[in-house]
């Protein structure tokens, strides 16, 4: 990994930007933790990062019961991949996607110490990116509400950081802090399969399944829906590019891996995120490998 020295200029500022395409859910955790720590190291500036995933993916919160929650059956019918994430909040099914996040200091100065206005800061980014498609995207809850000291699916209810359109939710965000570094990583969707979605939630009968999935489509839509129109994954990133750029001020370079870089991902993937471990909080046994 190289170490970059850069200056913090707020309207000149560089960033690193790295595009990893698609991937599975444990190497696309361990990519934004290996991120995470990089940057703690000053192994690399500030860094947005865009993927997708090679499979429906359902990821958990940090701290979430995935055993009260989560219908097995229902990953295993669909083929997902599922994972633990280092942020908390809600499970989040991904899909068809755009997936970002970001790494910065919690020191650097456009990093308010509040986590509502950190969220807010970052979020900008976001709301940018929709404009770009035409759609006029607001926050969940106002400005003024945004910065006084707030059911298992992410996107049945918008946070105060969220994006909305006419009432409905566009967009899920999680953050967490650590070693120093903010880690916000959130979901685009271009579209939605709430019959897969609702198949990987517990309910206690069909009938009430069913009824929370009608429900659903009341209370989020994808760019697809809002739009008419099919969009792919290059599409999306172009925007919410030029959307993070021109809200936080900054230009961007490629963040290039190395083969020791990535011997290192796959070697954090393999070890923790595709461990019962961690995903299912099971207790080691006796004699294993600690992560």
């Amino acid at each position: 990994m190289k170490h970059y020295e850069f200056e913090v200029n707020y309207l000149q500022e560089t960033w690193a930007f790295l595009d990893t395409g698609h991937h599975d859910a444990a190497t696309n955790m361990a990519i934004d933790e290996a991120l995470l720590q990089w940057h703690s190291e000053d192994k690399i500036p500030p860094t947005l990062r865009f993927y997708g995933w090679k499979k429906p993916s359902l990821t958990v919160g940090h701290f979430q019961n995935v055993n009260k929650s989560i219908e097995f059956s229902g990953i295993e019918k669909h083929g997902c991949d599922f994972v633990r994430r280092l942020t908390g909040g809600s499970a989040v099914l991904h899909d068809d996607e755009l997936t970002y996040s970001i790494v910065v200091s919690e020191r650097h100065p456009k990093i308010p110490h509040s986590v509502n206005k950190a969220y807010y800061i970052l979020s900008q980014g976001l709301l940018e990116g929709y404009r770009s498609l035409g759609i006029e995207a607001d926050f969940a809850i106002p400005e003024r509400e945004l910065f006084k000291d707030r059911s298992a699916v992410c996107f049945e209810q918008p946070a105060i950081y969220e994006m909305i359109v006419d009432g409905k939710k566009i967009s899920g965000n999680a953050q967490t802090r650590k070693n120093g570094v903010l880690l916000q990583h959130g979901s685009i969707p271009m579209s939605f399969d709430s019959e897969m979605l609702f198949d990987l939630f517990k309910f206690s009968s069909e009938r009430l399944r069913e009824r929370q999935r009608n429900s659903f489509v009341k209370k989020a839509i994808s760019i697809n829906d809002i739009t008419g129109n099919k969009h792919t994954y290059e599409m999306l990133k172009d925007a919410f590019l030029n959307g993070f750029t021109m809200s936080l001020h900054i230009q961007v370079e490629p963040l290039k891996l190395t083969n020791e870089d990535w011997q290192y991902i796959h070697f954090l993937a393999e070890t923790k995120y595709k461990t019962d471990e961690w995903n299912y909080r099971k207790k080691k046994k006796a004699g294993s490998v600690s992560s």
